[in-house]
């Protein structure tokens, strides 16, 4: 434990966008921001998760700032080890996770199933990451706390929870350390949202802080606002409806399954598009829209006034939209003719029941593919934005004849222009800023594109480094 005060050691999403948790040293004691999970190459996603850099026993507080499974997924393992302490989240971000890890863990179990079902007889059994019940134990430990609230995970660390607009209950956590000869603020932004998404609140701009450490997701590319995309998905959703075809979404389950099936069922309560069926098939999905709906806490200004004057009678359509968790209900769906709407995961179209509506629905020049998520390079997704006229799928090849058409503005992730303004917001206080979760060529374009501003105290860390604060 460091003796002159406090130690922000960077242990993940360091020169990369996955695995983040950063140790925070100090001298009553050591909490951690995020325990998340390290996606990447099998063999060093396996070392990565496994084993911690420190001591999961001495951490005494965990802080987390949203439910994705890069940022909480590994909670479970931190749990396992010996973390024994409270998990710090706000109450939409604790309802969440608990989902994420649940899923993760049945996941994994369902996989080293299958591979200790097929290893030789000499071999020894695989064991998972962790289990359902490790990820039970981890949920029980969560604290929610409300935004704004002030609370205390360690003696001299004052903490509070502010909006950070990317996912529901997504949080910048602002810590105010007992350093003397005056007290020290850090400011962690977690994933920076975007202005003006749907039924999120806009992210808070950081104030007074001394020293911050953000993301730098899309530090080298702006963003469009996101009311084009909206503008967008209206065209594309009137077009395919007027052709009487099946407009197809592969989407994640959280986060922009939500933001999706908001959107279109506000365009149909308002007029703007034709009343016809949506179809949200994945029972996550299912799952993480009854958190949406449990948690109005979250929502921004004008979906809390569409629901006060009655334009929407529910934040997700319950009462319209079919939510679909039974196999045979989502099997019957390729046998319904359109005009319709499927929303459904993966969302880059590797696995999942996505696969088998495109095999129903790729050949008719009728339909719609819809990609609204970066698709990673060599999967299906990828491949239909980049145009292929014939793609595989599930072993058989098709001719693509439906249209496919990407909205590129919809990403969670703020963009290089307000990324510039989160970073100088405390300009006049600011010691240093600090960048993680973000590609070098990320980082480097908002570094330059920092000190085009004036501002050269930027350090873009590697594992294992850090500040004295």
């Amino acid at each position: 434990m460091p003796s002159f005060g406090y130690r922000l050691t960077i242990w993940g999403a360091a020169q990369t966008v996955t695995g983040s948790r950063h140790l925070l040293e100090g001298p009553r004691g050591a909490l951690l921001l995020e325990c998340g999970l390290y996606q990447g190459r099998r063999q060093e996603s396996h070392r990565r998760n496994r084993t911690f850099p420190f001591d999961p026993r001495r951490v005494q507080a965990v802080l987390l700032s949203h439910a994705h499974l890069d940022h909480c997924g590994n909670l479970p393992n931190l749990v396992k080890q010996g973390f024994e302490g409270p998990i710090y989240a706000t109450p939409a971000t604790a309802h969440l996770a608990t989902l994420v890890m649940l899923d993760a863990a049945h996941v994994q179990e369902e996989n080293i199933r299958y591979l200790n079902k097929h290893r030789a007889p000499h071999e020894p059994p695989l064991e998972p990451l962790y289990t359902v019940e490790d990820a039970l134990r981890a949920s029980r430990m969560f604290v929610p706390v409300p935004y704004e609230q002030p609370f205390q995970p360690l003696p001299g660390v004052q903490a509070r929870f502010v909006e950070a607009g990317h996912l529901l209950g997504s949080a910048a956590v602002v810590l105010d350390l007992d350093t003397s000869p005056r007290p020290t603020r850090l400011w962690f932004s977690g994933d920076i949202g975007r202005r003006h998404l749907p039924i999120l609140r806009d992210p808070v701009l950081p104030h007074d802080a001394h020293w911050l450490l953000m993301e730098c997701t899309y530090g080298h590319k702006p963003h469009r606002d996101p009311r084009y995309a909206v503008d967008e998905l209206r065209q594309v959703a009137r077009e395919t409806f007027e052709r009487e075809g099946k407009l197809v979404i592969p989407a994640f389950a959280i986060g922009r399954t939500q933001t999706i099936v908001y959107l279109l069922h506000t365009m149909m309560r308002q007029g703007e598009l034709p009343e016809v069926p949506i179809y949200v098939d994945s029972p996550m999905a299912v799952e993480a829209s009854q958190i949406y709906r449990a948690h109005p806490e979250c929502y921004d200004e004008e979906t809390l006034r569409l629901l006060r004057l009655g334009v929407l009678e529910d934040l997700l359509g319950f009462g319209r939209v079919h939510y679909i968790r039974d196999v045979e209900e989502s099997k019957a769906l390729n046998d319904r003719p359109g005009p319709m709407v499927i929303l459904s995961t993966s969302g880059m179209l590797e696995v999942g029941r996505i696969l088998h509506h495109l095999i129903h629905t790729i050949t008719d020049a009728r339909n719609t593919i819809l990609l609204v998520s970066w698709m990673a390079p060599y999967t299906l997704g990828r491949r239909l934005a980049e145009g292929a006229e014939r793609v595989p799928i599930l072993g058989k090849t098709y001719p693509v004849r439906a249209r496919v058409v990407t909205i590129g503005d919809l990403s969670a992730h703020a963009g290089r222009n307000f990324l510039l303004d989160y970073g100088l917001a405390s300009r006049k206080t600011l010691k240093g800023i600090g960048l993680v979760h973000g590609e070098p060529h990320a980082a480097r374009a908002l570094m330059q594109a920092l000190e085009a501003r004036g501002w050269s105290h930027v350090t873009y860390f590697q594992e294992g480094e850090g500040w004295d604060l």
